[in-house]
């Protein structure tokens, strides 16, 4: 058996028009053999198939806007003061060049707007716009639904020890590039 990661089993539901994200479905599959796959190559193929089936499924509930894009918004959002460009692309952990596209597609919805840093005007500050800020009210309650339903039954002490985990792993990435 190769070290090669598992992949993600999508499946839609024609009725609802749903993407159906089941892990189980995608581990029991006859497809797939797990057999002598390190449980650390099966965690980062988790983690990714998770990533995927997540971005699919937050995609086709938004409409407006990508899951990326959504994500992007709730990381501003987070912030002090309205980041730069660089600051929000190693927040994100993505390069500049696609935090990039994902703004001009923000910005072209009218849901942020680049502006001039006032103590240096060659820095443009990402500022989220009302219409955006109408936008996350309008979709917090399904927002916070799917969160819960997402967690239900996942004791808090599980989830600080995958943050934790996940935390320690992407040090151990950086620092062994």
């Amino acid at each position: 058996m190769s070290n090669i990661l598992p992949i993600a089993v999508l499946r839609w539901e024609k009725e609802s028009g749903r993407i159906i994200m089941n892990i189980e479905d995608t581990i029991n599959s006859n497809q797939l053999n797990f057999d002598g796959i390190p449980s650390n190559y099966y965690l980062l193929g988790l983690l990714s198939a998770f990533e995927n089936r997540f971005q699919a499924m937050a995609d086709n509930v938004m409409k407006e806007i990508s899951w990326k894009q959504f994500f992007a918004i709730v990381c501003i959002n987070m912030c002090k003061e309205p980041p730069t460009l660089k600051e929000l692309s190693d927040i994100l952990g993505s390069s500049h060049q696609n935090v990039k596209q994902i703004l001009l597609k923000l910005e072209s919805k009218e849901f942020i707007e680049f502006q001039a840093d006032p103590a240096d005007k060659r820095k443009q500050r990402i500022v989220l716009t009302k219409k955006c800020m109408k936008f996350c009210e309008k979709n917090n309650e399904m927002s916070m639904k799917i969160m819960m339903k997402m967690f239900e039954d996942v004791p808090e002490k599980d989830i600080q020890t995958t943050i934790k985990t996940i935390t320690r792993i992407e040090k151990n990435l950086t620092e062994a590039v």
